[in-house]
């Protein structure tokens, strides 16, 4: 019969293993984790630090040391196609959020009804994310194209006051990127959104049901913000998305009309591999790295290191 001195003893040496195990699986995980460790330093931050010191130098076709200072900056800022780009790249990006996020909610807010064929109508809803941006600019593209597409349909059956020639007209042929992106995106905002909803509590309803509330008031002012942490993360999928629609742009209209699609990713691989001058292409970069820093930093303070009032 063991004695109570005998019982401590085996409890301290088993919490003393114990330790000891959580010890070792921390310092594997540590171990298998450096070599991934080794390669986001060298392959972003490295990188990231290179690119920045390239663009205060004079480099053209290929890099060199001469350091010139702001020139690469105040070139980029006085030229027309790097403005044009910005100008393009923000209004794709209100217009390219929002509409995924309306879009996305209205669809998740439909199949939460218990329709019949949901899992059906979910994969026909989230199958144009699967396609990548160039396949989906392609589609876009021959369903824009005035001797392929909608608009040859519609003259074909007569319809010839019909006009759907965005893509070849330059004060338009942005609204047909944005269109394509939120084709492609909207299916997977309504995924998060739809998990979303399935997490509200149903009592929830049936209170707001017994006390008469209209069901668009209880969206707006209590389902909305309790699906707040799911608007974030879809938002912030989709302005990755903003960030790399080079490919949508390329794959759509080139930049065309002329330069009215232009976008600054397109700007910076054209300068960097089609013109040759690398320290400008740099430079433009350089901004939208620190433009996006810039934008990030305020959501990451606010979500995960401001000071929260206790309770939550």
């Amino acid at each position: 019969m063991s004695t109570p001195q005998t019982a401590a003893g085996t409890i301290a040496g088993t919490v003393a293993g114990t330790a000891a195990t959580r010890k070792k699986r921390h310092l594997s995980a540590y171990v298998a984790l450096f070599p991934a460790f080794i390669i986001v330093l060298l392959a972003y931050v490295v990188t990231v630090v290179w690119n920045i010191w390239i663009s205060f130098t004079d480099s053209k076709v290929l890099p060199v040391n001469i350091f010139v200072g702001t020139k690469q900056y105040e070139r980029l800022f006085t030229t027309a196609r790097w403005l044009l780009s910005l100008q393009n790249v923000v209004v794709f990006g209100i217009l390219f959020i929002a509409g995924c996020l309306i879009l996305g909610f209205l669809l998740a807010v439909a199949l939460d009804q218990k329709v019949r064929f949901e899992n059906t109508f979910r994969t026909i809803f989230l199958y144009p994310f699967a396609m990548s941006f160039i396949v989906t600019g392609l589609v876009w593209q021959w369903i824009m194209n005035p001797t392929l597409g909608l608009q040859r349909v519609a003259d074909s059956i007569g319809f010839t006051w019909f006009r759907f020639d965005w893509i070849v007209q330059s004060d338009l042929a942005l609204y047909v990127i944005v269109l394509a992106g939120i084709w492609q995106s909207s299916g997977l905002v309504m995924a998060i959104m739809l998990a979303g909803l399935r997490g509200v509590d149903r009592e929830l309803w049936k209170a707001t049901r017994i006390d008469g509330i209209p069901t668009w008031r209880v969206y707006l002012h209590i389902v909305i913000p309790i699906l707040r942490p799911t608007i974030i993360t879809a938002s912030v999928l989709l302005a990755i998305a903003v960030v790399r629609v080079y490919e949508l742009v390329l794959a759509t209209t080139g930049g065309g009309p002329g330069i009215s699609t232009e976008v600054p990713g397109k700007f910076i691989m054209d300068y960097l591999f089609g013109r040759g001058n690398i320290g400008l292409a740099t430079s433009a970069s350089t901004v939208m790295f620190i433009t996006v820093v810039i934008l990030v930093t305020p959501w990451l303070y606010y979500e995960y290191f401001r000071d929260k009032p206790r309770g939550n």
